[in-house]
């Protein structure tokens, strides 16, 4: 990866699915120039700075259902591709016990800077793709691929996945009971670890439910995703459930 690459990696664009697959969080790079925004070495390859195992899984899914697949290529601690831009998360001074100290004091220069050179160029490849789906007459759903901590501020979270949507709630029912079926001895949930919100989602409201699109965000306990056989497994069996619905 060169140190300025384009700000989203579009792959499989021609997929024959109807899934459209996006992870914003799929990366924790950060140039050479932000010196880690001041934080410990490798602390930007712990959960703060990415979804661990979110890309991959993209990924294997993509090659699965033959999808096109949008991926980050920026940490979100420079700029949070899944928050609106007025958000405070969007840009975070802190993340769970950690502070980010190259996020304090920004000026709006540096604020927009990354604005235009990350956040933007995303979604505008995001929209473009929609866009040109639509127009030549295909059918689109969203999927959103992200990964959670198994311990969040001394909580342990207990679901192997969660599924959350806004609009879309029938479907990730739905969508949750098919994975059931082919895994139900893991333990799953809807709206778990997090709620869709207007004010504090990005993808979903916007590209999905704006749009009248199916639109579904997952979430994976990152501890399933930390080898390729894992994430094969679940590439398979989450495939399997979308096939179905």
């Amino acid at each position: 990866m060169t140190d300025w690459p384009p700000a989203a990696t579009a792959e499989n664009m021609a997929g024959q699915s109807e899934w459209v697959l996006v992870c914003e969080h799929a990366s924790c790079h950060m140039p050479a120039e932000y010196d880690r925004l001041g934080l410990a070495a490798g602390a930007e390859r712990d959960h703060i700075g990415w979804d661990i195992g979110a890309a991959a899984l993209t990924r294997a899914m993509a090659r699965r259902l033959d999808s096109a697949a949008i991926l980050a290529n920026y940490s979100r601690l420079l700029i949070d591709l899944n928050r609106p831009l007025a958000a405070e998360s969007s840009i975070p001074t802190r993340s769970e016990e950690t502070d980010i100290p190259g996020n304090a004091s920004l000026d709006e220069a540096e604020r927009a800077r990354r604005v235009e050179l990350m956040f933007t160029p995303f979604h505008r490849t995001v929209a473009d793709l929609l866009d040109r789906r639509r127009a030549e007459g295909r059918e689109s759903r969203l999927l959103t691929v992200h990964s959670f901590t198994p311990v969040y501020r001394g909580q342990a979270r207990p679901w192997h996945l969660g599924i959350l949507a806004g609009a879309s709630r029938g479907l990730a029912a739905t969508f949750l009971n098919e994975v059931a079926a082919e895994a139900p001895a893991l333990s799953l949930a809807l709206d778990e670890p997090y709620r869709i919100a207007e004010d504090d989602d990005y993808a979903i409201p916007v590209h999905g439910d704006a749009r009248g699109l199916d639109a579904l965000l997952i979430e994976v306990r990152n501890d399933q995703l930390r080898s390729a056989a894992a994430v094969e497994e679940w590439a398979g069996r989450l495939c399997a459930a979308l096939g179905r619905i």
